[in-house]
């Protein structure tokens, strides 16, 4: 009985520890290493030369700020390690990142893997194509070439519609999403399926914005939000509480202003997405529902 009690003692400490792990990893090491994306449209992108922008990223740079304070950190360094569509959740799972920070849709099939802070932006899927196209909605991507990006949600938001509508058309597959959107602007695909704010940050950053458009029916909404590791309940509470902070000093709509309504780097020009009633909603009611919560809507 006293060896039984013994091991689950010691069980329950193991599992005490593993629940306090990156908290305890972030302290001990002086560092974090935010997830980040190269052109994830306004919620992340890169510069160049190593520096991350965006409303995600910054967001999490007053995350990082708040961890430092309760920790008691003199000094907190930010290693920033881009991922993919495709590599996002592994390198959160094997420790490689700490904090994702990109455009990550928060799904019941991803919450198998891992954890979401809370919802900082609802998303809307559609159709990006050239203004000249003739295309205005998902029919008329009959016989054409639709490009995504391999990995997200927006192949399995693209099979449903199709087997939905009878609509036949080939799929190309972009590495990431400025890839996806070259697919479109080269004429190598006729449509880009996809976020709707990445479709906007791609168009507002191309050689000529109003040769494009964004068309057709509201495909799914999505919950975006940043990823960390399962079963570690003490560090989503402190992201969580960073990121509620940001939303009750009003921190947060000032970012979003500076990302989505003002001329952004480096061509200075703005994505112009208003703040949706669907992402105030979020805010207002902070939570880590998956989407599929928002489908039974």
């Amino acid at each position: 009985m006293k060896k039984a009690l013994l091991a689950l003692a010691a069980l329950t400490a193991m599992g005490v520890a593993h629940a306090e792990d990156t908290l305890k990893k972030i302290k001990d090491s002086g560092s974090i290493t935010l997830g980040v994306r190269e052109s994830s449209g306004a919620l992340a992108y890169t510069l160049g030369d190593g520096k991350y922008v965006g409303f995600h990223t910054e967001m999490c740079q007053k995350v990082v700020a708040d961890l430092q304070k309760k920790l008691g950190l003199a000094k907190l360094d930010i290693k920033y390690q881009p991922v993919t569509s495709q590599n996002r959740i592994p390198l959160v799972q094997n420790g490689t990142v700490d904090l994702e920070c990109g455009s990550t849709t928060n799904n019941a099939a991803r919450q198998k893997d891992v954890a979401f802070a809370i919802t900082t932006y609802v998303e809307e899927v559609r159709i990006a194509v050239k203004a000249k196209s003739g295309i205005n909605s998902i029919k008329d991507l009959a016989g054409k070439t639709v490009a995504t990006t391999t990995g997200t949600t927006s192949v399995q938001t693209l099979r449903k519609h199709e087997r939905a509508s009878g609509v036949d058309f080939k799929e190309v597959f972009g590495k990431d999403h400025a890839d996806s959107f070259l697919l479109l602007e080269s004429g190598r695909a006729d449509a880009f399926v996809m976020d709707g704010q990445i479709l906007a940050g791609n168009i507002s950053k191309s050689k000529n914005p109003a040769d494009f458009k964004i068309v057709g029916e509201v495909l799914s909404v999505e919950p975006i939000a940043c990823m960390i590791r399962k079963d570690d309940p003490a560090f989503k509470a402190a992201v969580d509480d960073s990121i509620k902070a940001q939303i009750k000093d009003g921190s947060l709509a000032k970012l979003y202003d500076k990302w989505f309504m003002q001329p952004i780097p480096p061509t200075n020009t703005k994505v112009g997405l208003p703040l949706s009633e669907a992402t105030k909603a979020a805010w207002a009611n902070p939570n880590d529902k998956p989407m599929e919560d928002y489908a039974k809507k």
